[in-house]
């Protein structure tokens, strides 16, 4: 059983080193890379103002999150969650730096961005030269985009659920079922390849035998209200 977490987070502003904070954290639990319906969702505190070039982005106003718990509150249960799953989120470095920040202000360990997976360079690597952004690849693959107005931690998150099966292989992912192709399977499938010669072979004939052709007559003869009797 492989059990994952997509994450994404909102945030006050662009960079933790300038004192910006997480407002906002959403987690969908996949089992084998399918989703649960088990999610993390909160909206938190961040002690501070929200910019509003950020605002512009999510909508999230400081306003709204006054009367929000603070991370410190939120952290067990937050971890606890994530357990020792493998974190999907798009963009792992941003998101990553932020987690980390506010995890050491509290004093719990970091997280590796190594152990993350970034469907950011899974999509630029799969899909080179297109644009690798949540809303292009929601369009590529057509999932839903008309409840996104603004940006939202767990519809986000969600959204992401959904492309990373694609990105992994859509629903037929782990099935096997190219490998199990036959030769002859994999030939008719490659447009490139060279036409087999085909060896001619005189047509063959099968007359029937007299009493093959009596035995039909019979046959047919025996049977009741045939279709071809009414037309």
């Amino acid at each position: 059983m492989t059990r994952e977490i997509v994450l994404d987070t909102e945030t006050t502003g662009m960079d933790p080193e300038d004192g910006h904070r997480i407002i906002e954290i959403g987690c969908v639990e996949l089992i084998n890379h399918l989703p649960t319906g088990k999610v993390w969702h909160h909206y938190i505190n961040p002690e501070r103002e929200v910019d509003a070039g950020a605002v512009a982005v999510h909508g999230i106003k400081t306003e709204f999150l006054k009367d929000k718990p603070v991370f410190g509150e939120l952290v067990g249960s937050f971890l606890d969650f994530v357990g020792d799953a493998k974190l999907v989120i798009h963009n792992a470095a941003f998101d990553i730096k932020f987690l980390n920040s506010e995890l050491k202000g509290y004093g719990f360990p970091p997280f590796k961005l190594a152990d993350a997976i970034d469907t950011v360079l899974m999509a630029r690597k799969k899909f080179p030269g297109s644009p690798a952004n949540l809303d292009a690849l929601c369009r590529r693959f057509g999932v839903d985009l008309s409840g996104r107005d603004l940006h939202g931690a767990l519809l986000d998150a969600q959204l992401l659920a959904t492309v990373y099966l694609e990105l992994i292989g859509g629903r037929q992912h782990g099935l096997g079922l190219a490998s199990q192709s036959t030769g002859a399977q994999k030939d008719s499938m490659n447009l490139n390849a060279a036409p087999k010669e085909r060896i001619y072979r005189e047509p063959r004939s099968f007359p029937l035998s007299a009493q093959e052709e009596e035995d039909h007559q019979k046959m047919v003869a025996g049977l009741k209200n045939p279709i071809w009797s009414n037309a």
